[in-house]
């Protein structure tokens, strides 16, 4: 036992010492706990020093990570303001999602030659945006604020809902699809488990809601009064953690109860306002969630799974570019469609986490080699798109930042 403390003592520390010394670069530090994962399991495969406690104990850790990330992105998630977005932004995000998907379903079934199930969680990953890895650059150059990066900002926040929904949705049907022979044979049992599906996806959003409106603020009120920051705040974690693993005895994933979670407590501005007190948290745990991914990576295939990526990977950004670009261009000039479509382009955590529950599954889900086919992706797009953004930003600048040359370009 002592020895997995210290291992995960020294993983806590290298964790710090990547998130710093990729700050100064547009790399964003996933990418290191990626690569420090995949290091972790080379020299494992050498030495065999990560035994099963040590295994169980990055796991769990792992599973804190994923419900950080997600509750996260549920907590910075606006849905007034989605709502209030959705005539502008709804149409370019149902092409989104249809064509992204699309893109990876045929990558994956007409040129990998992969089958139905595994084609699925491919289309699945693909409808995810990691905009994150693009916002910083558009914050770095003051131009966030724009009617085209709250776009951008609204289209992710909408791909980001509706890839967890997805997600749900494909898991609770694919051990149907992969015992049935022909598709239109089992449509009975299908229907009856996207039946109960809706039925337990419906309760369950209804007591989120429940609790979001009547529970949520006198609860976190009254902890604000009896406690000083950041107690309130782990208050907020813990209850976030409780919605999670409730989603998981549903049948669900702890992923999605996460992200249900923030969204509970994104109604309330004094909670998300305290957003800063989870950052050592979120600090603390979510690289683990990427340690893992890299964990889970078989050294073996990391050579083969290259000409797969590299085809899923071109797949992925003309998919984003088409999907988002074009509907852009059309309504505010091509140089803003570039924009949008490129910044679109990373995927990242929910991306990872549809691929690793996959993975779980079996080969017949999701083999080694996709699965490291797709990590590649995923890295490659976190380091190639905030880069072409970066030198799009300098170049063409939304109109509302005040350049007369991104005026006349759009």
């Amino acid at each position: 036992m002592e020895t997995v403390v210290l291992i995960t003592g020294i993983a806590i520390v290298a964790n710090l010492m990547i998130k710093l010394g990729l700050e100064r670069t547009i790399a964003p530090a996933m990418v290191g706990y990626l690569v420090l994962g995949v290091f972790l399991r080379i020299v494992d495969t050498q030495w065999g020093f990560l035994d099963e406690k040590c295994r169980e104990v990055f796991e769990f850790l792992a599973k804190i990570g994923i419900i950080t990330l997600l509750f996260r992105v549920g907590l910075e998630s606006d849905i007034h303001g989605l709502l209030k977005q959705l005539p502008r932004a709804g149409l370019i995000w149902i092409g989104d999602v249809l064509i992204s998907g699309s893109s990876g379903f045929a990558a994956a079934y007409y040129i990998l030659d992969l089958n139905f199930s595994t084609s699925l969680i491919v289309a699945a990953a693909f409808t995810a945006t990691s905009v994150g890895i693009s916002v910083a650059v558009w914050q770095s150059r003051k131009a966030l604020n724009s009617s085209t990066g709250r776009l951008l900002i609204d289209v992710a926040e909408m791909d980001d809902i509706s890839a967890v929904i997805l997600m749900a949705l494909l898991f609770s049907l694919l051990p149907l699809i992969k015992e049935a022979a022909d598709i239109s044979s089992m449509l009975p049992t299908i229907g009856q488990t996207l039946g109960l599906f809706a039925a337990k996806f419906i309760l369950f959003s209804i007591l989120c809601l429940m609790f979001s409106l009547y529970a949520e603020k006198p609860v976190t009120d009254y902890f604000r009064k009896m406690a000083n920051t950041p107690q309130p705040m782990l208050l907020v974690t813990g209850i976030g953690i409780i919605v999670a693993s409730l989603a998981a005895i549903l049948g669900f994933s702890v992923a999605i109860g996460a992200f249900f979670a923030g969204l509970v407590f994104s109604r309330d501005p004094e909670t998300v306002n305290m957003e800063a007190n989870f950052l050592p948290i979120y600090g603390l745990f979510s690289p683990f969630f990427f340690i893992g991914i890299g964990l889970d990576i078989d050294p073996a295939v990391i050579i083969s799974a290259v000409k797969p990526a590299v085809i899923l990977l071109a797949a992925a950004i003309i998919g984003k570019l088409i999907a988002d670009g074009l509907p852009v261009w059309l309504m505010n000039g091509w140089t803003c469609g570039l924009l949008i479509g490129a910044s679109m382009a990373p995927r990242a955590e929910i991306a990872m986490i549809v691929m690793q529950r996959g993975l779980k599954l079996g080969d017949w889900a999701v083999s080694s080699e996709i699965y490291g086919a797709m990590i590649i992706l995923c890295t490659s797009t976190c380091l190639i798109s905030p880069f072409i953004v970066q030198i799009m930003l300098k170049r063409w600048p939304p109109p509302e930042t005040g350049s007369k040359e991104a005026n006349q370009n759009a």
